[in-house]
């Protein structure tokens, strides 16, 4: 039995293996397991065997005998993590995991792996004293995903991922992460998915239960308001209960009751006064009570500050951990401050879990998933992800036979993914410029070794030297951005002369510990991004000839200053591995752009609702963020205030055209408990594609003021060609409808007169339809809880 273990998992199983082995034969043990959490080593087992009568964690029906036979000192590491490779240790086994549990062999409790990340499995490609690579694939991020309206979309994804998480040995993803883009600022919008919570809620419950297929764990995070990174520690994120349940809970909840995640994970920062990891009213209250979860919560990295109080709350597990930890938690049980029966509660609902993994069921991974399918499951999202936000007159797709002219940077350092634990370590990721060759395009080669010359003589310089992530090589690269490539008058001419059509592509980063900025080159174009735009639009349309833009960037950008003067602009977004492939499949019309804008992009950064309080105050070192606009995030702004946007959200061209018709309720113009919305899509164009169908409801002013539109449901058409119709029908409840009265403590549906809107945007609304609710109706009620301690005056009408 033993021959057949991998070496690389002998060590976590042997104590295990013996245990199971000697209770066969009748006789009991206690293998005792000593951990080490020295800094500079990896963690040692050691066995020794002495005689008990310990139970053994075997099923569900074992858990509680198996909590009793656990001393305290036991109790108090199980709810504390092992340490952070890197950091607080030596790396695990699966180099590159960011985390693991205590295991107690004597009882049948093994350890667990976990390791990032929302865009893929984020693990070390080398391990010591081994020549095989373990590549991961890099898939597109959040906001990719989220932009193909798309859960089965995103489900694939997930399944493809999970495979990858199992077969490389570890237990848990800690991914999706689906925290609201409040603003567009925020750093780490690359890693969540929308403005708005039903379609970061149904994305994320699909890639879950896309991962979780696989019979390991996903980790929804970070649960919540954690919406900025400036300061995200300690940040006092100040936000009504209204907005909560509605717009920052809403997606949590609907990921917790459609997708039953393993782990949930606290954020960094406090809420209405405490922290996340804190909060009873967060993680007992509200997700326990509430909503009935029944998994395990863990802390973000280093959150938190009082490991007793989060014990208290309902935080089961401190991550990554730390033997001081251990002995606060103990020392608070043995004087009184910490009832036992807390750690018995959190540590069941860690144990439910743990008998679910992988490394549970002793499965035998494989170092081997199959990444060639799965770079083409990362294509085919990337490519449905692709928002067309501009094509006058048809520039794109482009024919194989016009010769193209690439301008800017990033044709070649083309940008696969944001930076920090959303990273992967991918075995390559293909430029555009590549991916526009590989489809046959003929580009212009001498403005292409332009280029490379340009970023190969750059990169050589010490400021701009591609070096190890700060965090470590297990956090992939450290990119500085190179300033764009200036261009001669005499180097456009003749550019555009030699090729038919110019195609732009402008690239941003960012990632997680910093956020992004309203300065030139960050959310504004630099000088030499605006420059290279006006002039070669100019030239290119001096001689009759059209000019695309490419967007590689992970969140809106500064488009209205600049957009005029180009003819297409195709939003790529950060599209994974496969990028220039899949820019390539859209671009040719191998595939025809069906994505649509999970997120607003302003015509000008005041123009959104949080601009005046993010990222808080003191501004130069805030300790406290108010969410004054409250439920008015995004589009939900936008619409009621008047306030128009570059592009609106759910906004999105194809290279065919739609008709909608045939808008219509079925159960009549008086709601009781549920209705049905149906609408029919005809491709009216001349080329096969997809399009989303958005329904949106206004709802009346009652005692609770309304947003003008809010997102109840959507769905995308399967591929129609052209003249072909496909009816989709939705159904909404009255919780759907409803809307967060704090005063009762409940959701309310509240009595008048309704419109359903169903569109292709949040603006462009092809048909409506009215009912009425005849009296106000409690939907559900819920507990007290996550009142703000500070007064403010939210944002009304």
């Amino acid at each position: 039995m033993l021959k057949r273990l991998k070496k690389k998992k002998k060590s976590k199983l042997l104590a295990i293996t013996l245990t199971s082995s000697l209770l066969l034969s009748g006789l009991t043990f206690d293998i005792a397991s000593a951990q080490s959490q020295d800094p500079s080593t990896v963690q040692q087992k050691q066995t020794s065997i002495v005689q008990t009568t310990a139970p053994y964690l075997t099923d569900a029906a074992s858990i509680d005998s198996v909590i009793q036979a656990m001393t305290l000192d036991e109790k108090a590491k199980f709810v504390v993590g092992v340490g952070m490779p890197g950091f607080t240790r030596g790396p695990f086994e699966v180099t590159g995991a960011v985390g693991g549990t205590y295991g107690i062999p004597r009882l049948g409790i093994p350890e667990l792996r976990f390791a990032d990340g929302p865009a893929g499995l984020r693990i070390r490609p080398t391990r010591p004293g081994q020549t095989q690579t373990y590549y991961a694939t890099a898939f597109p991020i959040a906001s990719a995903l989220a932009s193909t309206w798309d859960p089965a979309t995103a489900e694939a994804v997930g399944k493809a991922q999970g495979n990858e998480v199992k077969e490389y040995g570890v237990d848990l993803l800690l991914a999706p992460a689906l925290n609201i883009h409040r603003n567009p600022l925020n750093g780490r919008n690359f890693e969540y998915y929308s403005e708005d919570p039903l379609i970061s809620g149904k994305i994320a419950a699909a890639m879950v239960n896309g991962v979780q297929s696989n019979g390991v764990g996903a980790t929804i995070k970070h649960f919540v308001a954690n919406n900025q990174e400036t300061n995200r520690n300690s940040i006092d994120t100040v936000v009504s209960e209204r907005a909560l349940r509605e717009i920052y809970l809403k997606g949590f909840e609907i990921a917790v009751k459609e997708s039953h995640p393993w782990s949930v994970m606290s954020s960094y920062n406090k809420l209405n006064g405490t922290y996340t990891s804190q909060n009873a009213d967060l993680l007992t209250t509200v997700l326990r009570k509430d909503w009935g979860y029944t998994g395990f919560v863990m802390t973000d990295w280093f959150g938190g500050d009082n490991p007793v109080e989060q014990m208290k709350a309902g935080n089961d597990m401190i991550m990554p951990g730390a033997s001081y930890q251990s002995d606060i938690i103990k020392a608070a049980v043995e004087g009184g401050n910490l009832d036992e029966k807390v750690l018995d509660r959190n540590i069941k609902n860690i144990l439910q879990i743990v008998i679910q993994t992988p490394e549970f069921k002793k499965y035998q991974n494989s170092d081997k998933p199959d990444l060639a399918a799965h770079a083409q499951t990362a294509r085919k999202a990337a490519a449905e992800g692709m928002v067309l936000l501009k094509n006058d007159n048809m520039p794109l797709p482009i024919s194989k036979d016009q010769k193209v002219t690439l301008f800017g940077n990033t044709q070649i350092e083309t940008v696969k993914g944001g930076t920090g634990s959303g990273d992967v370590n991918a075995a390559y990721t293909t430029s555009i410029a590549d991916g526009l060759k590989s489809a046959g395009y003929e580009l212009n080669q001498s403005e292409f070794q332009e280029y490379k010359t340009y970023i190969d003589t750059l990169r050589s310089q010490e400021q701009y030297k591609i070096k190890p992530s700060p965090w470590g090589e297990d956090f992939g690269k450290s990119i500085p951005a190179i300033p764009e490539k200036p261009l001669a008058d005499n180097e456009i001419a003749a550019a555009s002369k030699e090729s038919d059509i110019g195609v732009i592509v402008i690239g941003r980063n960012s990632g997680e510990g910093a956020d992004r900025q309203v300065v030139k080159g960050d959310y504004l174009l630099s000088d030499a991004e605006q420059d290279m735009i006006s002039k070669v639009s100019a030239e290119y349309h001096n001689q009759g000839k059209k000019v695309a833009v490419i967007l590689n960037i992970g969140g809106p950008i500064d488009v209205s200053s600049w957009r005029d003067k180009v003819d297409s602009i195709l939003l790529a977004w950060q599209p994974g591995q496969e990028a220039g492939y899949a820019v390539a499949d859209v671009i040719s019309g191998k595939v025809n752009p069906s994505g649509k804008l999970p997120t607003t992009f302003p015509v000008k950064y005041s123009d959104v609702a949080s601009a005046d309080s993010f990222p808080g105050t003191p501004a130069e070192n805030p300790t406290q963020v108010i969410y004054n606009e409250d439920i008015y995030v995004g589009y939900r702004y936008n619409t009621t205030f008047n306030v128009k946007p570059a592009y609106e959200f759910g906004y999105g061209l194809s290279y065919t055209s739609f008709n909608f018709s045939h808008v219509n309720i079925s159960e009549g113009k008086k709601f009781k408990d549920k209705l049905k919305v149906s609408a029919m899509v005809e491709n009216t164009g001349k080329l096969s594609g997809r399009e989303v169908v958005q329904v949106y409801v206004s709802a009346p002013d009652g005692k609770l003021e309304k947003p003008a539109v809010e997102l109840k449901a959507f769905g995308k058409t399967k591929e129609l060609r052209p003249h072909q119709r496909e009816l989709l029908q939705f159904d909404l409840n009255a919780k759907d409808l409803a809307s967060f009265d704090e005063e009762e403590n409940a959701w309310i549906l509240e009595k008048g007169t309704y419109t359903v809107k169903v569109g292709a945007s949040s603006e462009d609304i092809k048909g409506t339809a009215t009912f009425t609710v005849d009296h106000d109706m409690v939907v559900e009620k819920v507990n007290e809880a996550l009142t703000p301690i500070v007064d403010f005056e939210p944002l009304t009408k």
